[in-house]
């Protein structure tokens, strides 16, 4: 009679990708706990150990974040003409390299540009792990991807929790070793990165006409291919989610008085919803036209956090707190959904002779909102309460436009 196969390993099966893809699973939970340990206390580094002003730290952040969109793009090129395992590991050593280099100098100068050198590679992270998903775990990259961004958020509490532990001593050398922890981590999960075996490049295929008003464009340049400049357009918008809850949802909980302790406990709300569901809403978009489908409940999530957001400034402390914990669940659902759409489409919608230059060039969307997506809500938090539904409004028109700008190619994806 033979033995049952122990349940850890059915779940470790169940994982797409085989040895190598669960080998890089635990090279992202490596990451973004280091990635947790700093990026909670990077403004107060430099602070508190550089000796900058905040002016200056804003500048830094700004340029940083500026210079980072080019990072998406120049990854996803770079994976087209060499082998992406050697790619992945380049990043993870240079991300090391330019955190290191900020512990040499307090030049305001020269800690502006580490930090932007540094940001290229940080932003090229995402692409080059959704190319990775979409080589070594085919069909299934949709599932692969959300066990990874599973495994990321579980990663980002624990080293936030460390971070927390550490600058409790109120020791500035607590910062340096924050620091230099991110940055032997980087070394570490390059090492581990370099073990996996180089998946397979995706098989060229013809060019699959559209309808005559977007005909796609030479393949390898997403820049001429006037469906996917418009779709990456639209994404710039549907990534607010993360500026909603990150800078958004903090800020509004100051604007109207709502307990300053309801935010960490907002984000942590936010990160368990994620780990719970963001593999079941996986099956939803396994398909390109399963995740168009997936845009129209997004607006309305979207429309409902926004609207939560101006009843929590109506009423008195329990319908502050209600509406807002109201807000954060709909935006996190909105989080979840959006991922699932936008990882599938963002691949079927590239030739696969130059997936990597147009998944590139649809990362530019997500570093584009990171830069001004915290202008666009502090611009609405200074216009008012009612100027919330506004932006849910603009988020639905957006996902609007995405569902029928993409109908034909998507349609043509499917025909036999």
């Amino acid at each position: 009679m033979s033995r049952p196969t122990p349940w850890h390993r059915t779940a470790l099966d169940r994982i797409p990708g085989g040895l190598d893809g669960r080998r890089m699973l635990v090279v992202s939970i490596i990451e973004k706990t280091g990635t947790g340990l700093w990026a909670s206390c990077t403004a107060l580094y430099f602070t508190y150990v550089s000796g900058l002003g905040l002016g200056q730290v804003g500048f830094l952040l700004t340029v940083s974040g500026g210079v980072g969109i080019a990072g998406a793009p120049l990854a996803g090129r770079l994976a087209d003409r060499f082998p992406l395992i050697r790619v992945i590991a380049a990043t993870q050593l240079l991300r090391a390299v330019t955190l290191l280099a900020l512990l040499t100098t307090n030049d305001f100068v020269l800690l502006t540009l580490c930090s932007a050198l540094g940001a290229l590679p940080d932003r090229a992270g995402s692409v080059l792990v959704k190319l990775y998903a979409a080589r070594v775990a085919g069909t299934d990259r949709v599932r692969y991807q959300a066990i990874q961004r599973t495994t990321v958020n579980i990663g980002w509490s624990i080293g936030g929790l460390g971070a927390a532990a550490a600058l409790a001593t109120g020791s500035s050398r607590a910062y340096a070793l924050l620091l230099v922890g991110n940055a032997v981590g980087y070394v570490v999960i390059a090492a581990l990165t370099l073990r996996c075996a180089e998946p397979p490049a995706p098989t060229p295929s013809p060019v699959v006409a559209t309808d005559a008003d977007a005909p796609r464009a030479k393949p390898g340049s997403p820049w001429r291919d006037r469906v996917y400049v418009a779709y990456t357009a639209t994404e710039v918008a549907l990534f607010a989610d993360n500026t909603l809850l990150q800078v958004a949802v903090p800020l509004w909980i100051v604007a109207i008085g709502a307990p300053a302790g309801l935010a960490p406990l907002l984000l942590v709300l936010n990160t368990v919803l994620v780990v719970l569901f963001q593999v079941p809403f996986a099956r939803f978009g396994t398909t390109a036209r399963d995740a168009r489908r997936l845009l129209v409940p997004l607006g309305g999530l979207f429309l409902v956090g926004t609207v939560a957001l101006t009843v929590s400034a109506t009423g008195g402390r329990t319908l502050a707190i209600t509406a807002l914990v109201v807000s954060v669940i709909a935006v996190t659902f909105a989080e979840i959904i959006h991922a699932t759409s936008s990882w599938e489409l963002s691949v079927a919608l590239a030739p696969p002779e130059a997936q990597g230059s147009y998944v590139g060039f649809h990362g530019i969307a997500q570093s584009a909102q990171r830069f001004a997506g915290p202008l666009a809500v502090t611009g609405v938090m200074s216009v008012g309460a009612l100027a919330w539904p506004v932006l849910g409004l603009a988020l639905v028109a957006a996902g609007a436009a995405q569902h029928r700008l993409i109908r034909g190619r998507v349609d043509a994806l499917d025909a036999p």
